[in-house]
């Protein structure tokens, strides 16, 4: 097996991998993730019945938040400008889907950004649920979050 050469290691240390020489291009990335819940639980968001609010818009404005924030996050990724950011929910029996689309114009993609984007929406979902989702010695024995993936990403010439 040939050696492979660290793209943020060097005989001087870690560094953020050089993105100036590349074409600055339109830049799509689409993840998804879903949060298994009581079904009660599924009821009670889908009727803003919850003593925290609406769980759905602030994981919303929580994933766009993380999305914004990604570089920050995640020690080596680059600060990009976002151009848009979609977040979607399909809400099933036991589970609910969330789905980013984060969109740039850049010399690098956003695929990291989705995935946090996803993540953070589902761990915003769980922090909001979870004293209906507890069960009697404080566990979360249903709460599950899994499937964590980046769907698509793509890239145009501009």
């Amino acid at each position: 097996m040939e050696k492979k050469e660290f793209t943020h290691l060097t005989s001087k240390g870690v560094h953020m991998v050089e993105v100036g020489h590349k074409q600055v291009l339109k830049r799509e990335a689409i993840a998804s993730g879903k949060i298994f819940l009581q079904e009660e639980t599924l009821d009670l968001i889908q009727k803003n019945a919850l003593d925290k609010g609406n769980v759905l818009t602030t994981s919303q404005i929580a994933a766009i938040n993380a999305v914004k924030t990604t570089w920050n996050l995640i020690p080596l990724c680059h600060p990009l400008a976002i151009s848009g950011v979609e977040v979607n929910f399909e809400q099933h029996k036991d589970h609910i889907k969330v789905e980013v689309v984060v969109n740039s114009t850049g010399k690098t993609g956003v695929e990291m950004e989705a995935l946090t984007g996803v993540s953070v929406a589902l761990l915003t979902i769980w922090d909001m649920v979870k004293s209906v989702e507890k069960d009697k010695e404080g566990q979360y024995p249903f709460t599950v979050i899994k499937d964590i993936r980046v769907l698509e990403k793509q890239k145009e010439d501009i």
